[in-house]
């Protein structure tokens, strides 16, 4: 049974990570389009300025800090859509973070912290969302990511909690389908996206860390999202390069290895690293939309970098202590 999914300006839509990039965006973009909205993230200070932003433009907004990775504060946030708004239409699982490093470098508590946000927050949505869609009906949007399929170098314990995501949404997809359940489940795989996200992750590198261009606009991967809550999706692949990095991987893995190993100069800007903290464990207070980008910053070709480990610095142990 294909679920029936209202138009925006008669949903509520619940969304995590709402305080930056990409659900910053999507929040933006479904508030313009009449939605009602139960926002969260862990900054209380930007959430509340966002749903002010929102009211005062004629919108509709709640903000609930929670942390996604705690499945009692994640009830709270259906706890408080339902008390305001008496329903959940949509969901969006949308709060993530990485890290920065080689793979063995990170440390257990960084890497335990990153998986408690990227794949246990998108379960413990679930499990929040899916008693009430099952009744009436809608959606649950899971973010994931390329790396759902293809690896990034550098990037390791990211590409594993998306390629966890990916697992999770298809068996949960399959068992509401085999329930005949009025749910429509989504998996948003973007490409690399013009966020604070290289900003806002773990840094293991003795450099400041980007993404290789070409990055899409955040507002792209926000209009997949509202599409996907208002017309049943199985999955979207947002960019050109989400589509073709995905299709190597699985077509021609070893060349998709070899493609991979030629972006991880390009991962790293050519200056010191500005934090080593990252969000991984503190909440971020930035409310922007988009990140630092390419702009006014040469890729580091770092050739060696490829099969010679960096010599560690002093600050080699990244987001593990705060």
């Amino acid at each position: 049974m294909k679920p029936k999914l209202k138009p925006l300006a008669q949903q509520v839509i619940v969304l995590t990570g709402a305080s930056s990039g990409i659900g910053l965006a999507t929040a933006l973009a479904a508030a313009r389009q009449g939605a009602a909205l139960v926002l969260s993230c862990r900054s209380r200070f930007t959430l509340e300025a966002l749903v002010d932003q929102i009211q005062q433009a004629g919108g509709r907004a709640v903000a609930v800090q929670a942390d996604v990775g705690e499945r009692t504060q994640v009830e709270q946030i259906a706890a408080e859509a339902l008390a305001r708004f008496g329903r959940i239409d949509t969901w969006i699982n949308n709060a993530g973070v990485s890290i920065f490093g080689r793979a063995d470098d990170v440390s257990d508590e960084d890497a335990e912290r990153l998986f408690r946000t990227n794949f246990w927050g998108v379960v413990h949505g679930s499990r929040a969302a899916l008693p009430h869609l099952r009744v009436q009906g809608g959606a649950l949007i899971n973010i994931g990511s390329e790396a759902s399929d293809a690896a990034i170098p550098l990037q390791a314990l990211y590409s594993a909690s998306k390629h966890a995501v990916k697992g999770y949404t298809d068996a949960l997809r399959i068992e509401l389908e085999a329930d005949q359940a009025p749910v429509s489940v989504t998996l948003i795989q973007p490409s690399a996206v013009d966020t604070p996200f290289p900003e806002h992750a773990g840094n293991y590198l003795d450099q400041e860390p980007k993404l290789p261009s070409p990055m899409i606009e955040p507002e792209k991967v926000a209009s997949a999202i509202l599409d996907a809550a208002t017309e049943p999706t199985r999955d979207v692949r947002v960019g050109a390069m989400a589509v073709v990095n995905t299709a190597m991987a699985k077509v021609m893995p070893s060349l998709a290895d070899m493609m991979a190993r030629m972006q991880m100069g390009r991962q790293q800007r050519n200056e010191p690293p500005r934090t080593r903290e990252g969000t991984l464990y503190t909440a971020g207070e930035t409310g922007l939309v988009y990140g630092r980008g390419n702009q006014n910053a040469a890729d580091t070709e770092q050739a060696m970098a490829l099969n010679v480990r960096p010599a560690p610095s002093t600050g080699a142990t990244a987001a593990s202590r705060h």
